[in-house]
């Protein structure tokens, strides 16, 4: 049975009614295009959520609320249409479940228990994806996220309508590719990944055209990796938000496979160790990944806190 889907558009507002055929949890679903508790993207309050966007349309601001099993949308912005019409897959329509068994794994079946409105979010922004994993390549979280807030605040528009103060939208090709050097350093972003982010910025709207490919798979990822500078770990971290990729565990990155070690066996792996331990759920490992992170489970402390690098692959 197809969701029930109703829009009214005013002007450059846009609102809906997304009642989904399956309950769906928005902090948790769309946790993932979060970037740290300051993004200037991404808001939440006690209204719901706050999420900017650029569309093919110029910006737009996205407020989400629960409501009686239903959640409303209301979008503002020359791309309210487009963000509204988006809607369902941002919030998990599409992403199928079903083919997923965890029930002879007491771990993964208790948290697809305790979670059942996780989903994967589908954002149709595979520039936006790729350019804020290319800040994460190679540095630990703290700083992708203040290069992400750094660089959205002093580049980005400010957000439509009634958004949180503060608020701004990701920036458009053209404002990136101006973007100078200094403020790359300014931001903590060194050369080899401005470079990266340049040659990125470069081919935005041709990345848009892998979303025609699907949710992801060896093709998407073929495409995304032709770019100097991406990787295993960039394309996987970029499938998984904007195509809604069920299967791209992020290889290459610092913390994951030791948590998916102690989450599954007890005991701290590699990326092959975490690749063993994912294959009986393959065309499913990126949804295995989510129900780890979303129960809450954290690798055990062995010492005083240390401030690390991630080396993170690109």
């Amino acid at each position: 049975m197809s969701p029930t889907y109703a829009r009214r558009v005013q002007q450059q507002t846009a609102s809906t009614i997304y009642a989904p055929t399956r309950r769906v949890d928005l902090v948790q679903t769309l946790s993932p295009l979060r970037r740290g508790v300051g993004d200037p993207a991404f808001r939440t309050d006690p209204t719901g959520i706050w999420r900017t966007q650029r569309t093919p349309h110029g910006p737009a601001t996205l407020h989400l609320a629960a409501e009686s099993g239903a959640v409303r949308a209301t979008a503002w912005g020359p791309g309210a249409d487009w963000v509204i019409d988006g809607v369902p897959e941002l919030l998990g329509s599409g992403d199928d479940w079903a083919g997923l068994d965890v029930a002879a794994n007491p771990f993964l079946a208790d948290s697809l228990h305790r979670n059942p409105g996780l989903r994967l979010p589908r954002t149709r922004q595979v520039f936006e994806a790729m350019l804020a994993a290319v800040l994460e390549q190679k540095v630990t979280s703290r700083e992708a996220r203040i290069a992400w807030r750094y660089l959205l605040t002093r580049y980005g528009d400010e957000a439509p309508g009634p958004a949180p103060a503060g608020m701004r939208v990701f920036p458009s090709s053209e404002v990136w590719r101006r973007v100078p050097s200094w403020e790359w350093h300014r931001a903590g972003v060194g050369p080899q990944r401005s470079d990266t982010a340049m040659r990125v910025t470069s081919v935005a709207s041709s990345l848009e055209r892998t979303l025609d490919l699907g949710r992801g798979g060896a093709e998407v990822e073929r495409k995304l990796r032709s770019i100097l500078g991406i990787g295993v770990w960039t394309a996987a971290e970029t499938m998984q938000r904007a195509h809604g990729d069920p299967d791209s565990p992020s290889v290459g990155d610092y913390h994951l496979p030791a948590l998916v070690g102690w989450a599954l066996i007890g005991t701290p792996v590699d990326d092959d160790g975490m690749l063993e331990l994912l294959e009986p759920w393959r065309g499913h490992r990126q949804r295995v990944m989510r129900l780890i992170t979303a129960s809450g489970f954290t690798k055990p402390k062995f010492g005083p806190r240390m401030t690390i690098q991630d080396h993170r692959r690109n």
